[in-house]
């Protein structure tokens, strides 16, 4: 994880440093305490001036300052993980690995090529000297931030960056669209006074598409992003970076569209372990079950083991814990997605090292008077934990008496549920549950100085509610329990897994239901597809510059490129049926997969979206939709 930013300035009318905010270089330099160093390059013919800061989180090989710069001039600044595609040695740091490689590209294609063939997150910047070429892009789904930012007209200046400021007084910043990458031909901009910016697009190796449809479809979504005065244009020999993933196997058996179309309600099974054990019976459906979860268990693998490890570090947080510190993290709600993470990563971190399971919680409203509606929701969860012992039973029950904490939220009750099976999973595991509690003073406090910055230039009310729910999460500062007493705590753990991905792929969201119930089968592949395409917009970005804050890196294991195509090649019906109540249809083959991890209530828990599970969405306003424009958002 880093922090990366360019500012290029076309014009001399002002020093490069004007166009570089400090606080923007406050909030890069969050993301990457490691390290911190500037760059300037300067041209005098034609005439134009880059400004390269890069601050650096280190995870793996030698510690390496950026930016890079080598005997040729070339500058590189790199913000990701090569899982896999380029060989990276273990005791390599992969910047410097892409570095080499790039200086050894002679040729456009050489370099979408090395691109093409990377498996992990990214975003990068990379200035070609010898071309006065400036390149930068996302991965495939955006799982890492990138921001561009370009002055009005007169000026001729830009800049890119991880994580920008949310300053009213500030030309607007977008997101980089994760649709390929881009060129500037620095020399021809300085020259002409204007920005014009060359795309090569993403392409699936196996398309009916036509190069001229690509371009054509993705030009007119890219252009969106941009501002009037800055042109876009496709390269001109049409060349294209290979998608890392597999299309959507869109597939429609006959049984499935039958079974879509015919009323269930009335022969739905009740949900139970039983249930799910019963799919498991047939041989097909089992295997595919368990080609999922070992797809799924590499991905996770990778991204637990990937990560320098101090063995002097000892955690001094807390007495009595385990002597050595937790560097892996799971946001944890204990549902279906974060238990499956979690049990998974139990798989391959070293036995003697904990795992912080983070689990956030929104004081509610009325502390003193805890409602019907709440006391319910409680309840059902109890109902739920079908396989905890009765000592369980009845912790949970004392809750619900006169004593019930204001911080007692949903996600809270089945986070402490799951801990539960987990514990039981592996009790040779040391098991950080983080109970990390927050007040609505403390919510606008951090919301005002800096989550409002990270969550820029997205500015839904859902933005606001998800973006702090992960800003309070990741920062990993609560309480754990320790000889039964509740202890300040605060997550050393630099990885943070998220379950991101596996609703959007397998059909979890309530919206879903709408779809398949208007449209059927088709609809809902045709709404999944949708899905994956706006994740890098709409979610990850976003995501990377609040987990980013801490000086974390977010890893998103559901959304690994050998998990996704693996998904992408079932048809509908072997990922989901949504003909079968909440808490079996949505994500089937991942509740399924539960099963067969050894975990119990937890596969049934129907999904609950962070904002309604840890209760943030009730704390400030009642009366709004997601979709509305968040006033807690805009900076006064």
């Amino acid at each position: 994880m880093c922090g990366i930013c360019c500012v290029v300035a076309l014009s001399s009318q002002h020093s490069i440093h004007d166009y570089f905010n400090e606080d923007v270089h406050c909030r890069l330099r969050r993301r990457g305490p490691d390290s911190s160093q500037q760059l300037i390059k300067s041209v005098c013919e034609p005439s134009y001036e880059c400004l390269f800061s890069g601050h650096v989180l280190h995870l793996r090989g030698l510690m390496t300052p950026q930016p890079l710069e080598d005997v040729n001039n070339n500058i590189f600044l790199w913000n990701g993980e090569i899982f896999n595609g380029v060989h990276v040695g273990d005791s390599e740091n992969d910047t410097e690995v892409m570095f080499r490689h790039l200086a050894l590209c002679s040729s456009e294609a050489d370099i979408l090529s090395l691109f093409s063939s990377l498996r992990g997150p990214w975003s990068f910047i990379y200035y070609q000297a010898s071309q006065h070429s400036l390149w930068f892009g996302r991965d495939y789904f955006g799982r890492r931030s990138l921001l561009w930012q370009f002055s009005n007209v007169s000026d001729s200046a830009f800049c890119l960056t991880s994580v920008s400021v949310n300053v009213e007084s500030c030309n607007q910043c977008q997101e980089v669209p994760a649709s390929g990458i881009f060129r500037i031909d620095l020399r021809d901009c300085a020259t002409t006074k204007s920005l014009s910016l060359t795309l090569f697009p993403w392409k699936y190796s196996c398309t009916e598409e036509t190069e001229e449809e690509i371009f054509v479809d993705v030009l007119d979504q890219v252009s969106k992003y941009l501002p009037n005065h800055i042109s876009l244009v496709v390269n001109e020999s049409k060349l294209c970076l290979r998608a890392p993933v597999i299309p959507l196997n869109r597939t429609i058996s006959e049984a499935s569209a039958e079974r879509a179309s015919t009323d269930s309600s009335n022969t739905s099974p009740v949900v139970s372990i039983e249930t799910l054990q019963g799919y498991l019976v047939e041989e097909h459906k089992k295997k595919l079950v368990h080609q999922f979860i070992d797809v799924l268990d590499e991905a996770v693998k990778r991204r637990v083991l990937l990560l320098f490890r101090d063995e002097d570090q000892r955690t001094k947080e807390v007495q009595g814990v385990s002597h050595r510190k937790a560097h892996v993290a799971v946001l944890f709600s204990g549902g279906i997605d974060s238990m499956v993470i979690a049990a998974l990563a139990d798989r391959h971190v070293p036995l003697e090292e904990p795992i912080d399971l983070l689990n956030v919680a929104f004081m509610t409203k009325e502390q003193t008077k805890q409602t019907g509606t709440t006391k319910n929701s409680i309840n059902q969860e109890m109902q739920l934990d079908l396989h905890c012992g009765q000592e369980n039973h009845k912790d949970l029950g004392a809750k619900i008496g006169d004593h019930l904490s204001c911080f007692d939220v949903p996600d809270r009750i089945t986070g402490r549920a799951g801990l539960k099976e987990l514990e039981a999973l592996n009790p040779s595991r040391t098991w950080n549950f983080v109970e990390i509690n927050v007040t609505l003073k403390e919510l606008k406090e951090m919301r005002r100085q800096c989550i409002t910055h990270l969550i820029y230039p997205l500015d839904t009310v859902l933005d606001d509610s998800i973006g702090c729910a992960i800003w309070f999460a990741s920062r990993g500062e609560g309480y754990i329990s320790k000889q039964g007493e509740m202890k300040p705590y605060k997550s050393p753990a630099k990885v943070v897994l998220t379950g991101i991905g596996a609703d959007e792929q397998l059909a979890g969201y309530s919206r879903h239901r709408v779809c398949f119930r208007k449209y059927g089968p088709e609809g809902l592949n045709k709404e999944l597809e949708m899905e994956l395409g706006r994740i890098s917009s709409r979610n990850l970005g976003r995501d990377d510059r609040i987990i980013g804050d801490h000086g974390k890196e977010a890893r998103f294991p559901f959304i690994d490129e050998d998990v996704v195509s693996f998904l992408n090649s079932l048809p509908i019906s072997e990922k989901a049926d949504l003909t079968l109540p909440r808490g079996i249809g949505e994500k089937l083959i991942l509740r399924l997969g539960a099963k067969e991890l050894g975990l119990k209530a937890s596969s049934i828990l129907p999904k609950r979206a962070v904002q309604f599970g840890s209760r943030i969405a009730k704390l400030e306003s009642n009366n709004e939709k997601a979709y509305h424009t968040c006033s807690r958002l805009k900076l006064f």
